[in-house]
Parts: structure tokens; sequence; C-alpha cells
């Protein structure tokens, strides 16, 4: 049990997360990253099962079998791909991970490297959250195209580990404004045809 080494942990992970998502332009996200942490059912697990070097949900999980610290926070957190997961409607009622919107692929990939920094504080390299993904790969739960999107990142940040943080952080920074400018044409093509089909029928019944 460790009250203040978990609150500086949180602290710490959160105020990282913070700093890389405001340099890919997610402000809001960055501010509110992981707020559920500080609630009760979460915090007060974290400081019982506090280890330092890995998530306190691992201990939760080794001594009573599951964490309800993590049951908690997945379903209140949209930057975890265990949020996007539902009942596929296909008479199989099988589990399925459902797309993430791009902004909450990106808090992911900031969320990733922040983890991956604050447990392993030296030993930290631009490798890091590409390995810790790639251990666990083929069991993730997620859509074939939200899989795409981080790899993609994870192997973009893996190709500038020698290159500077603020090229680091440009490069990704760009390919999120690209993917969301990308998306917000296509919603605007979509909505197109009804607008003008909308606005002739306006003009009929002038």
């Amino acid at each position: 049990m460790n009250f203040f080494g978990h609150l500086s942990t949180i602290n710490h992970h959160k105020w990282l997360v913070m700093q890389h998502c405001f340099k890919v332009g997610l402000y809001r996200q960055g501010l509110l990253h992981d707020l559920s942490k500080y609630s009760p059912v979460e915090f007060l697990a974290g400081v019982k099962y506090y280890q330092g070097f890995e998530s306190p949900n691992n201990a939760e999980r080794r001594a009573i079998g599951y964490s309800r610290a993590w049951l908690h926070h997945k379903g209140r957190n949209k930057h975890h791909l265990e949020y996007w997961t539902d009942y596929v409607v296909d008479g199989t009622h099988r589990y399925a991970g459902i797309k993430m919107p791009v902004n909450y692929v990106a808090e992911m990939l900031c969320d990733r490297i922040a983890a991956s920094k604050t447990y392993l504080k030296g030993q930290y390299t631009d490798a890091a959250a590409y390995d810790y993904y790639m251990h666990a790969r083929d069991v993730y739960l997620i859509h074939s195209e939200t899989r795409a999107l981080l790899e993609q990142w994870l192997r973009m940040l893996l190709s500038l580990i020698h290159i500077s943080e603020p090229t680091r952080q440009a490069e990704i920074s760009y390919a999120v404004f690209c993917l969301k400018k990308k998306k917000k044409n296509t919603q605007i093509k979509t909505k197109s045809p009804t607008h003008k089909r909308n606005s002739r029928d306006s003009n009929n019944k002038r």
C-alpha cells in the first residue's frame, strides 16, 4: 500500500499524456485524460496494489482474479480500445471491436507512450510502445481499421527513434491533421446530395 507513490505515478502519467496530447492538438482530451483514476474505486485499488514498475491493476488481478479498477476505468475512457467493443448483430452474438474515432486513437497512442515512460523510466526508448503492443497484438479485440492506424503510428514512432522529440511530435501531429481533414471532407461529400435535394425541394415549395 502506497498512497503517495500511486498519486505521484498517476499525476506524472497524466502530465505526460497531456503534454503529448497538446502537441497533437488534442487539448480537451489532454485535460480530461484518465480523470476516473481519481475516483474511489480506481484510486483506492491503485493505492492498495501499488507496484511502481507496472499497473496496480495487474496486482489486483493476481490477488482476486480480476481488476475492479480496470472494469470501472475501461467503460469511462474512450482512448482504450476495450471501450469500443460490442455485440455484432449478425446472429452469432459474438463480440467485436468497433472502429475508433481518429482523435481517440491518437490519445491512445499518447497514453501508450506516456505509460511506457512512466514505468520504464530511464530505460524508455521509442520502441517501448511498439514492443508492448506487439506482445499482446494477437489477443486484442480491435477493429481492423483501428488496428491498421494504430500500427501505422507505432511504426512511425519506431522509425523516428533517432529523431528529436519535436520532429517526432510534428510527424504524428501532421498525420492526425490529415486524417481529421480526410474524415471531414468525407462527411461533407456524404451530406452534399441530401443538402442539394433539400434546397431544391424548398425552392419548389416557394
